[in-house]
Order: C-alpha cells, then sequence, then structure tokens
C-alpha cells in the first residue's frame, strides 16, 4: 500500500486509544470505558490485577469488575486481559459465573493472555501478612505486589503454565520455597506445592477456552481498522515510575505501559483519554496535598459513595489537585479529559481549585519527586451552584457557575474536557462519548 493511500485510510480514524486514570484511581474508569465500549470492537486490561474495582451502574443495577474489562456489558465488543495484567483464577471463574447469570454472554469474546501472570495463594499470604506489619502502604491485600515481584525475579507461574500439569508442580515448587525467609521472618505457613499445583492445575482446565495469544489477536483486529480500547487500572499517581513512591501500585498505571502491556507498537495508539475526578480521592497511604479531613472531606466522601469497590475502605477526599494533573496530562501525552462526578459538588460554596504548590516559599506548577509530602496547597475560589445535574442533557444546560468551573479546570491542566458525567449512570454523561474521532474543547 502506498504512503499516501495508507494516510488517506487512516484519516479521521483512531483505531486504538487508551483509558487511563489520570489521580489516585477510583476516577470512575469503569463507567467512562463501559459508555465508550459501545463504539470498540475490542477493549483490553493491560496492567494490573484484582486490585482495581471498576463500578458500573446500568438501568439502575451495579455490576462491579475486578479484571474482566469493563466493556464486556457491551455485547458486541471483544474484552481482553492482556499479558500485562496479573490474573486471579477465583476472581475470573467468579466474574464469569456472574455475568452469566445476568445473561451477559462471555464464552466467544473474553480472551486471557496466555503469558500473563497468574497471583498465587502465597503471594496473598504474604501481602497481608506484609500489611499487618508497621509500614505498611496500604494495599489491597490481593497479592498483586508479590505476584508482579515473581514476575520480576523470572520465576513468577503464566496462565499458560497452568495448562501445562507436568511441569506446574517443579515449577510452583522453587517459586514457593523462594518465598520461604520471607514467610517465616512474618511469621506465615507456606502453602504445599503439591496441593496449590493440583487447585491451580484444575482452575487452568476450567480458564483453557479463554485462553489465547492476546498479542497476535489484537496486531490481527488493528490491521484490520477496527476499534481498539486500551483500559488502564488504578491512576497516574500510583504509578511504579511516576507515582508518590513507595505509596504506589507495582505495576504502570500511565498510558505508556499500553504498548508493553498489550503488545501493541506506540504508532498504533492515536489517542489518550484521561479520567479525573471533579475533586480528588485517594485510599491507601501517602501524600495528598488538598485532602480534607473535616467536616467539607466526609461530605464529599458520603455525596460520592467514596468506598473501595475492591475493600470497601473509605476514600480520602480533598479539592482539585490541578499541579497533579498537569504531571498527568504530560506523563501520559493525555489529547482529552473525560470529567467525573461533577454532580457530588452540588451545594458546596464556594469551591476551591488548588492551582499550583508552595515549596518553601517557592511556586511549584507539579509535582517533582518527595515534592508533595511538604507543598502547601495554594487555593483559588470559585462559585459553588445548587441546582441538580441530574436532569442536564447537554454541556449548555449545566449552571453557569459549574460551566465556569469545568472550563477553568480545562485551562489550569492544559488539556481540553470532551465529557462531563453528573451521576452514575450512562445517560449522566454529557458531551461526546466517541473517543476514536478528533474531539475538540467542549
Amino acid at each position: 500500500m502506498g504512503e499516501t493511500e495508507y494516510a488517506r485510510q487512516r484519516e479521521n480514524l483512531m483505531p486504538a486509544v487508551v483509558v487511563v486514570g489520570a489521580q489516585w484511581g477510583d476516577e470512575g474508569k469503569g463507567k467512562v470505558v463501559d459508555l465508550y465500549a459501545r463504539h470498540a470492537d475490542a477493549v483490553v486490561r493491560y496492567a494490573g490485577g484484582a486490585n482495581a474495582g471498576h463500578t458500573l451502574v446500568v438501568g439502575g443495577e451495579q455490576v462491579i469488575l475486578h479484571l474482566v474489562p469493563s466493556g464486556i456489558l457491551n455485547e458486541e465488543t471483544e474484552c481482553v486481559v492482556a499479558q500485562g495484567t496479573v490474573l486471579d483464577p477465583d476472581v475470573l471463574l467468579e466474574e464469569i459465573a456472574t455475568l452469566e447469570a445476568r445473561g451477559i454472554s462471555v464464552a466467544s469474546r473474553l480472551h486471557f493472555s496466555e503469558r500473563a501472570h497468574v497471583v498465587l495463594p502465597h503471594h496473598k499470604l504474604i501481602d497481608s501478612l506484609r500489611e499487618n506489619k508497621a509500614g505498611a502502604i496500604g494495599t489491597t491485600k490481593r497479592g498483586i505486589g508479590p505476584c508482579y515481584e515473581d514476575k520480576v525475579a523470572r520465576r513468577g507461574i503464566r496462565l499458560g503454565d497452568l495448562l501445562q500439569p507436568k511441569e506446574l508442580r517443579s515449577r510452583l515448587a522453587r517459586n514457593i520455597e523462594a518465598w520461604r525467609p520471607v514467610a517465616d521472618a512474618l511469621g506465615g505457613t507456606l502453602p504445599a506445592p503439591d496441593e496449590v499445583a493440583t487447585a491451580y492445575a484444575a482452575l487452568g482446565q476450567r480458564l483453557r477456552p479463554f485462553v489465547c495469544d492476546t498479542a497476535r489477536l489484537l496486531s490481527t483486529l488493528l490491521s484490520q481498522n477496527k476499534n481498539v480500547m486500551l483500559e488502564g487500572a488504578q491512576g497516574t499517581l500510583l504509578d511504579i515510575d511516576h507515582g508518590t513512591y513507595p505509596f504506589v501500585t507495582s505495576s504502570t498505571a500511565v498510558a505508556g505501559g499500553a504498548c508493553s502491556g498489550a503488545g501493541i507498537g506506540p504508532t498504533d495508539i492515536d489517542g489518550v483519554v484521561g479520567i479525573a475526578k471533579a475533586y480528588a480521592t485517594r485510599v491507601g497511604h501517602g501524600p495528598f496535598p488538598t485532602e480534607l479531613e473535616n467536616a467539607l472531606g466526609e461530605r464529599l466522601r458520603q455525596a460520592g459513595s467514596e468506598f473501595g469497590a475492591t475493600t470497601g475502605r473509605p476514600r480520602r477526599c480533598g479539592w482539585f489537585d490541578a499541579p497533579a494533573l498537569r504531571l498527568a496530562v504530560r506523563v501520559n501525552g493525555m489529547t482529552r479529559l473525560a470529567l467525573t462526578k461533577l454532580d457530588v459538588l452540588t451545594g458546596i460554596d464556594p469551591i476551591q481549585i488548588c492551582t499550583h504548590y508552595d515549596a518553601d516559599g517557592q511556586p511549584l506548577s507539579e509535582p517533582s519527586f518527595d515534592s508533595m509530602r511538604s507543598v502547601t496547597p495554594v487555593y483559588e475560589s470559585m462559585p459553588g451552584w445548587s441546582q441538580s445535574l441530574r436532569d442536564c442533557a447537554t454541556i449548555d444546560d449545566l449552571p453557569e457557575p459549574a460551566r465556569a468551573y469545568v472550563h477553568r479546570l480545562e485551562e489550569l491542566v492544559g488539556c481540553p474536557i470532551s465529557l462531563v458525567s453528573v451521576g452514575p449512570g450512562r445517560e449522566h454523561s454529557l458531551g461526546e462519548v466517541n473517543p476514536f474521532t478528533e474531539l475538540g474543547q467542549l
């Protein structure tokens, strides 16, 4: 194919788009991906594990997913869990059973990478034991960190290994033995390799129909100009490289991780949509400059139902942090933002926005290294609104102070906002809902 013909075919076409959290996770990625998935031929989870919790509300009913991509509720969409993730077979099978019980067909359109690493019982044990000691970082205790440790140490068990029972036992024996000094130091008892091998070989057989080379599958879809959405987990400020280390997740939570995590090339990605709340939340320990440890913070928590979908833990709540968002826009190369939970701010007047930090008397426009531990947020006040936003059908229907707030956030973070959510349902979404087209500002 000539270069001119190829360019013409690609004009106004965006076959691969990454959707990524722009804050500390829990931004509402599940809802936005579910909404966008109507335009996607495939939705791909490329990082994280069952420590992610994506809550969807469709027809007034709530669905919580931890591993299955949020596009699964759209019956024409292929759903892929790629090799950058870590898989908990029990969670996968539980989610499959739950979806099928709701009449959602998954058998022919759910695919798991044979290269994805498997979360094992002793990973969860080690994770829990660590979290019960001093210096805990606030993990979900789902075994995600220890599983990624095994992956990096080159001793991990992959999904494809579960389909080779003769070799699985010896591999598990080496893996479990490597954790023995850690378990002994923490006062834990490791499971017997034979016991784990038998149980996980059986789980592998149950998952066998879904296992494939997902990178090759995605390559085929992209070569056919199919729309592929890459769904991130957690958020930019929890990224292992760019987040508030060491209070971070164990995987790559930024858009760049979509390439290695899904097995596609950088030139396949045409856009990055960041998801941010109209305020900020965080679960677990670590710095949070705009946190509100008062009645207003509790009001945001209750109004926004800010309790973890995975653990049920109450989320820490605070004002919108523009410096943190600037960092997220930059490191992800975001082309647009989706703003969620604007309705939660209804009735609060005035509303504060952190425009920059004060670091020992010097203004700081983005967090740097460990700066979040010691900076003072500098706020700008904006008028609030009292009208309900639930009946708004377009951006123009928003009260003027709400519109002004959205546009001010755009100005502060330097990225257009193409979608605004004013409630939990699909119908509570204002603005452009097709990420596979070129979009402008609201």
